[in-house]
């Protein structure tokens, strides 16, 4: 085994590591809006993760940009306080992969796709019409992440999902289930690399000897 100290190692490689390690990632492909400009933004997340359900948060980490200014998507729900989480599928990967462009300040990402854009019904930011499923959110807590000397390298977004706004196709109204299979999610992996969803199985839980939960 190879034992590697993150303290003693480039930043770039502890990245590889952990992006090459921590696989698959749910990807938070997060729509905004600028207070200033009303650009609604588009940008995909993989440092993405449920946080509880009670309440229902959503954690999305946006790295800063080199110069240690905040990326649009940051920028633009600390100012608000509101995104949309949109979950890609198999069907839009073309047009997810085009918002990761780095745009200038005040130019929407949108513009760079054939997707459009939806109202939303808890939050004033619009969503995307083509994704099975749309969070609205609000943002619960902003926490800059810093390095030991003390720089800001990453904003990190609790968010509160106040609508879940789902596809017909992928939703089993009676059972309250997320139908996976027609819902097709995809991850992402290292470098450019993302994975589709595979085989499906199933492992029930154990449980204790003496029958309890």
């Amino acid at each position: 085994m190879y034992n590697l100290d993150p303290q003693k190692l480039d930043s770039k490689l502890v990245y590889k590591l952990m992006t090459g390690t921590i696989v698959p990632r749910p990807i938070a492909w997060v729509t905004s809006q600028s207070r200033e400009q009303g650009a609604v933004n588009a940008a995909p997340f993989s440092y993405f993760g449920m946080i509880s359900s009670d309440p229902p948060l959503v954690g999305i980490s946006v790295v800063r940009q080199a110069n240690g200014e905040m990326k649009d998507t940051a920028r633009n729900v600390t100012e608000t306080g509101e995104l949309v989480v949109q979950i890609c599928d198999e069907s839009l990967v073309e047009e997810m992969n085009k918002t990761a462009a780095p745009l200038p300040h005040g130019e929407s990402e949108i513009d760079l796709t054939k997707l459009t854009l939806t109202a939303s019904d808890a939050v004033s930011v619009p969503g995307i019409a083509e994704a099975k499923v749309r969070l609205e959110c609000r943002l619960e807590s902003h926490v800059p992440i810093k390095t030991d000397d003390g720089r800001i390298t990453h904003d990190l977004l609790i968010a509160r999902i106040v609508r879940f706004q789902l596809d017909e196709s992928i939703y089993d109204e009676e059972r309250g289930y997320i139908r996976t299979d027609q819902l097709r999610p995809i991850a992402r992996l290292a470098g450019s690399e993302y994975a589709e969803l595979g085989r499906l199985f199933a492992i029930p839980r154990p449980t204790r000897p003496d029958g309890g939960v």
